[in-house]
């Protein structure tokens, strides 16, 4: 009985790749640097230096491995010591994978060869591929085939097919010889994000900060032993985003001697690591982007509006929760003073056996230099609030009172200060009040209560609201 191994299960290709005769294909051995410039948005500079002997007239030069996710629309070619012009140029985007090599045959002649499972000898049939659409179908001398025994196998691959991302250009050059090509474009598949990493003193006063940038590489090829740069900040991608990129450029030869030197870019910030480093295809990795120690923290508890209802009467109140807030300056004489580009910072604190316990995150918004840092970690457990209203009157259809107390507990075995911030509506006036309040801004009163040690406290007001 004669058993025939399915045509997908073996398919044998032909992958030597038929370059025209006088194409000249760059690969990464003739490659003398790369740098890249990533930015927030899916967005990504790539400047790929190579070295391409020319011929003086029309040069037909193809870029293999560059990035999958190209722009072609947006490549830039030059060669510093010679005048070229860019006739065309092609991105080949058609990778050479079983089902590409099939559907580009399509029409054409390939050989069909079974093997005789008992003798081992080969049977060759001449076939035409008809088509791919939903599996192969094959003419095969007077029949049609849809599920070809044995194996196909293709005597060339079709020219617009490559194994690699490639950009084919058509170059004319005015010299010949040895030269230094750049090629410069934009690409999808590289992000970063950044991440911190912040160990809280024992006295919860300092923290240790250290961050961390997150690449992630999915563009289609590697990037061996870049200059590396970072860009935090919005950029628009019709109108800025080229003549910012190329600003990045000229700036990519600074060598700096900190982890990562931040500087101005036009209205963003720019990152760049000291080294060079390699961002491998499919890969996420980190690399360090400041270290900083005894950072000055304000720990809060507060208080969200736990009074309110301002134009009606309220029911039975619930208890409430403060939530814990760390607030640090982004200043120099704090140990920083650079800007922050935005991300989760995760916090950290040492038990008394001095194991590390996570206590909560917060994400942050890029933030500059001079600025305050703002972390919500989480709900304190042994501090709490009940808001009751107390008395309430509709003075007219837009003017009314309300009274309030509000009872604050506090079962640790230290006094603490808790912050109470109310949103109020409309034009506000506090009539009386237990403890007086601040007014940060147009819409909030706050006040701050000290609790005593397994203790509480109570803030009575009224206040006036008129829409």
């Amino acid at each position: 009985m004669r058993r025939f191994l399915p045509a997908a299960s073996l398919l044998a290709l032909v992958v030597a790749m038929p370059a025209a005769a006088d194409e000249k294909d760059l690969t990464m051995d003739d490659q003398t640097g790369v740098a890249v410039t990533i930015y927030n948005q899916d967005l990504a500079l790539v400047r790929d230096l190579r070295s391409v002997d020319l011929v003086k007239g029309e040069n037909d030069v193809a870029f293999i491995d560059v990035s999958a996710q190209i722009r072609p629309q947006t490549a830039l070619i030059k060669a510093p010591g010679a005048k070229i012009d860019v006739l065309e140029q092609n991105f080949d985007f058609d990778l050479l994978t079983p089902e590409k090599l099939l559907e580009k045959s399509v029409g054409s002649m390939v050989r069909v060869i079974t093997v005789d499972p008992d003798s081992g000898d080969e049977t060759v049939q001449d076939a035409k591929v008809l088509s791919v659409a939903n599996g192969v179908v094959l003419q095969i001398g007077d029949r049609i085939e849809t599920q070809p025994p044995g194996r196909i196998v293709f005597s060339e691959v079709p020219p617009n097919l490559r194994s690699r991302p490639t950009l084919v250009t058509k170059l004319s050059s005015d010299v010949e010889g040895k030269q230094p090509v750049e090629l410069d474009y934009l690409t999808g598949g590289l992000g970063w994000s950044a991440d911190y990493v912040a160990e809280l003193s024992a006295d919860e006063s300092k923290i240790d900060l250290r961050g961390w940038v997150t690449l992630t590489n999915t563009s289609g090829t590697t990037y061996r032993n870049a200059k590396l740069q970072l860009v935090a900040g919005e950029v628009h991608q019709v109108t800025q985003a080229v003549n910012a990129q190329m600003k990045v450029m000229s700036m990519a030869e600074a060598a700096p001697a900190a982890p990562m030197q931040e500087q101005p870019l036009f209205e963003y910030h720019l990152y760049t690591l000291a080294r060079p480093t390699t961002i491998a295809d499919n890969q996420t990795k980190q690399v360090e982007l400041l270290a900083a120690q005894a950072i000055p923290v304000i720990k809060e508890y507060r208080f969200t509006d736990v009074a309110n209802f301002y134009n009606e009467q309220a029911g039975e109140p619930q208890r409430v929760n403060a939530s814990v807030r760390l607030h640090f300056d982004n200043k120099e004489d704090a140990g920083l003073g650079i800007p922050l580009p935005k991300g989760i910072v995760r916090v950290y604190k040492a038990d008394a056996g001095g194991q590390t316990i996570f206590v909560g995150e917060d994400s942050i918004d890029h933030t500059p230099k001079n600025e305050t840092v703002d972390l919500m970690l989480g709900q304190a457990f042994d501090i709490t609030a009940r808001g009751r209203q107390t008395d309430f009157s509709k003075i007219s259809d837009q003017v009314y009172e309300s009274s309030y107390e509000i009872d604050f507990k506090n079962a640790k075995t230290d006094p603490v200060t808790v912050t109470l911030a109310e949103s109020m509506p409309g034009d506000w006036k506090i009539l009386n009040e237990s403890a007086t309040h601040d007014k940060p801004d147009s819409a909030t009163a706050a006040w701050k209560i000290v609790i005593p040690a397994e203790g509480s406290a109570m803030l009575t007001y009224s206040v006036r609201v008129t829409y």
